[in-house]
């Protein structure tokens, strides 16, 4: 039996059943980057539903359902889980609505600020209900495997280059410098992908709040990773002088609820550049593995705003030259080739 016969056959088991006297319709609500798929249950009363569809053999709900409890428990807005099927895979989730933060910003610009300081109240309340101990740490070992997805898939496979022994010294050097400043920040719940593609805008709420998606891979890791996912994103980008506003009000509101933020702005700031880095260059082995491995071509559109974000974050720290030195070869090498990113 197909995935999709199993989906058709777990809405006439569960989902009609209980909630419905007549048909549902099915329409695809969105899909990410794993192996998981989300469809809108239209109901007979008008009502909408979403139901999760993660393979069992490719996918575990368990972790879905673990860190959902965790922010709903933060008085974060998350989807309730209505039903929760993990050994074959299907969560039904309520419908936070069909506008995301993304759509909603390329749409109207003028929301920014209105959006984007409710997504700092969420994540400070979020940071606030930290404790170590329940989610999988942020470790060095994780943080350098992820960070070695760039030279895996970025350079080898999407460039076709092999680095130089000299090189190739240059990154480890960079990978322990950014590996070392990330596990010396102080250390909070991270989302993993607190990004406006992440973000709803809640139809119900009486007041701006953004119901919150795609939290599966939660850890307990470095302050600035969430803040620095949101406002330097793989879809949108900012002005920077809009972007320092926004990372300075969420310095202050981390301050006043007394999150172990740096207490000189200038110090977060640089654990905000330098996770940055270590995000974007993990994103461009990420997008290039997403083309090639998994057939999702379209991620390749956004290798150049990763470039810039790194060439960008490289060229203001001294210990981080090295790293534009290692682009100025690449790009000059995929030009004469005519390979592009």
């Amino acid at each position: 039996m197909s995935r999709d016969q199993q989906i058709q056959q777990w809405i006439a088991r569960h989902v009609a059943l209980r909630y419905s006297d007549g048909g549902i319709s099915v329409t695809p609500a969105s899909a990410d980057a794993s192996f998981r798929r989300y469809f809108r249950l239209a109901l007979p009363d008008g009502g909408t539903r979403i139901l999760m569809d993660a393979p069992p053999d490719k996918e575990d709900c368990r972790p879905f359902l673990r860190v959902a409890a965790l922010l709903a428990g933060a008085g974060v807005c998350v989807p309730d889980i209505e039903i929760a099927d993990v050994e074959n895979g299907f969560l039904l989730l309520s419908d936070l609505g069909r506008v995301g933060y993304l759509a909603a910003l390329q749409a109207d610009p003028g929301l920014a600020d209105t959006l984007m300081r409710s997504a700092l109240d969420a994540l400070t309340r979020w940071q606030r209900a930290s404790r170590p101990g329940v989610l999988p740490p942020y470790d060095a070992a994780l943080l350098r495997r992820e960070l070695q997805l760039f030279p895996e898939w970025f350079i080898a496979r999407h460039l076709g280059k092999t680095l130089t022994a000299a090189q190739q010294q240059d990154l480890d050097t960079l990978f322990q410098r950014l590996t070392d400043a990330a596990l010396a920040q102080p250390r909070v719940f991270v989302h993993r992908d607190f990004m406006p593609r992440n973000l709803m805008v809640v139809e119900s709420a009486a007041a701006p709040t953004p119901g919150v998606l795609d939290f599966q891979d939660a850890v307990h890791g470095p302050i600035a990773y969430d803040v620095v996912s949101l406002f330097r994103d793989a879809f949108i980008s900012w002005e920077e002088a809009q972007e320092l506003d926004w990372v300075v009000r969420y310095w202050e509101k981390a301050r006043a609820a007394a999150l172990p933020v740096p207490a000189d702005f200038g110090d977060f700031w640089r654990d905000y550049e330098w996770m940055g880095l270590q995000r974007h260059l993990k994103v461009l082995g990420i997008f290039c593995r997403l083309n090639y491995r998994d057939g999702k071509a379209h991620y390749l559109d956004d290798l150049p705003r990763f470039v810039a974000y790194a060439k960008k974050t490289a060229n203001r720290y001294n210990a981080l030259k090295p790293l534009l030195t290692l682009f100025d070869a690449l790009e000059n090498t995929s030009a004469e080739s005519g390979l592009t990113f």
